[in-house]
């Protein structure tokens, strides 16, 4: 069983972990990632190195993949039908990204991959090929990337689990009374974005094709923190974005199965989709569209992104998932640890202390509002973080409903009419990641927790900020 689905690993178990990969977690070097030597102003004062503690939204670029990018970028030329040298080079560069893609996702032999923005693109591009009548099932706690792309589709919105069997028993209860003949599909994440917990993914997918359905996968906090097999986990459909994939240059994937991709209208109409293309007698066009992965991936290609991608998924490959899980479970367990001392703190979970996760935590603090301390650690500690729904409004409402708030307080998001205003921190991590960065935010916690903010602070556009 992989470390995707090790429902029993906690960050409890690294140094065991780091053991049995040869590393030693106390002393791991992060892989060199572009900005690790930023330094940042403080307002109190000085400047200091930043603490990029927000991966979960967008990963700094492998050093790897900026210099595969540099190295490329003078022979960049028109991908596919180009005579000249460089088109040509360019085209191999882009059809063997898609092998190596294919080769990172153990995907099945017939199976396509296909290039496009992110994931929200690759579920968008899903939704737009789904069969008549298609009944699509996804649980409340997806990030809205899988919450909102199904258009006309048949949705069953599912109530958020807090077990991973009850998600498995949620979901076959939901299968069951579906109508038995209709195409189906389900989607969800492979980790929370809010909770950085780790679902049962291969389990989902039993229950799925057991009752006729089809499931995507959501890996975009998956991929870049575990090894992620299509095979394995006999998942349809893997959706991931290059962004989180320390590879921030504008591309996403979509793999899986051709039949849907091959039988729908193509996602965007235009050259590089089409085969032929002939004009009627009576004034129209007749178009045949191509089979391939191409049929969806209209218009001149994002090359320098689709190679990013290729190039990061070769780094992580190389630098050996084991010792990278195991190194990324020290420093969970470090920040765990650090703030469980604190009690003002309360860390979001749906599965519990237990469960295995990725370097995402969210959290709330006693007495503050999310965007004044999130604000606070960055002007005073230069640590990046993230404040607010984290684009998964029904989850982290539901994980915060009975949280008192301060609704004056500076930076409070304004709220629906009938709720009340609701925001958390999330502290997110990764393959690049040194020690100190975590270190640094669990002493910055305790210490705004303990002595308040030293700066004072102000709303400016929904946002707070340091008064100047």
């Amino acid at each position: 069983m992989s470390a995707t689905l090790n429902a029993t690993a906690t960050a409890a178990d690294s140094v065991a972990a780091c053991a049995d990969a040869g590393v030693d977690p106390a002393c791991a070097a992060p892989l060199p990632v572009l900005g690790r030597d930023v330094t940042v102003p403080l307002v109190t004062g000085g400047e200091v190195t930043y603490a990029a503690l927000d991966y979960a939204a967008s990963a700094p670029a492998l050093q790897r993949v900026w210099d595969d990018v540099a190295a490329y970028a003078p022979y960049y030329g028109s991908v596919h039908r180009g005579a000249g040298y460089l088109s040509q080079l360019s085209t191999d560069l882009f059809e063997q990204s898609r092998v190596a893609v294919a080769e990172f996702l153990d995907c099945r032999p017939a199976d396509q991959v296909v290039f496009t923005r992110s994931t929200t693109d690759s579920l968008n591009l899903l939704a737009a090929v789904l069969p008549a009548g298609c009944q699509v099932f996804v649980f409340e706690t997806e990030h809205h990337a899988s919450l909102l792309p199904w258009g006309d589709a048949q949705v069953t919105y599912l109530n958020a689990p807090r077990t991973p069997d009850q998600a498995v028993a949620t979901l076959e209860r939901a299968l069951a009374d579906r109508d038995p003949y209709g195409p189906a599909l389900v989607c969800v994440t492979g980790a929370s974005n809010v909770t950085g917990e780790l679902w049962p993914v291969k389990e989902l997918a039993a229950a799925a094709h057991a009752h006729g359905a089809r499931i995507v996968l959501d890996a975009a906090q998956l991929a870049p923190h575990h090894p992620v097999s299509v095979q394995e986990l006999d998942v349809d459909w893997i959706a991931f974005s290059g962004h989180k994939l320390y590879a921030p240059f504008g591309s996403g994937v979509l793999a899986g199965r051709a039949d849907w991709l091959q039988q729908a209208p193509p996602y965007l109409a235009g050259g590089g989709a089409s085969r032929t293309v002939a004009r009627r007698e009576d004034g129209g066009v007749d178009v045949e569209w191509h089979t391939t992965a191409a049929r969806h991936e209209a218009g001149s290609p994002n090359v320098i992104g689709v190679y990013s991608i290729a190039s990061a998924c070769r780094a992580l490959k190389e630098a050996g998932f084991e010792g990278l899980v195991a190194r990324e479970n020290h420093l969970i367990a470090k920040v765990r640890a650090g703030l469980a001392e604190v009690p003002a703190v309360r860390v979001l979970s749906l599965f519990g202390d237990d469960a295995p996760r990725v370097g995402v935590i969210s959290f709330v603090v006693d007495g503050w509002n999310s965007s004044h301390f999130a604000a606070a650690l960055s002007a005073e500690y230069g640590i990046g973080v993230r404040d607010g729904l984290f684009c998964a409004h029904p989850l982290v409402r539901t994980l915060l409903g009975s949280e008192p708030q301060e609704p004056g307080e500076c930076g409070a998001p304004e709220a629906a009419p009938g709720e009340r205003s609701l925001n958390a921190i999330r502290v997110s991590f990764g393959a690049g990641t040194p020690d100190e960065h975590v270190e640094r935010f669990v002493r910055a916690v305790k210490e705004l927790v303990a002595d308040g903010a030293k700066w004072q602070y102000r709303t400016e556009e929904g946002r707070c900020v340091p008064a100047v």
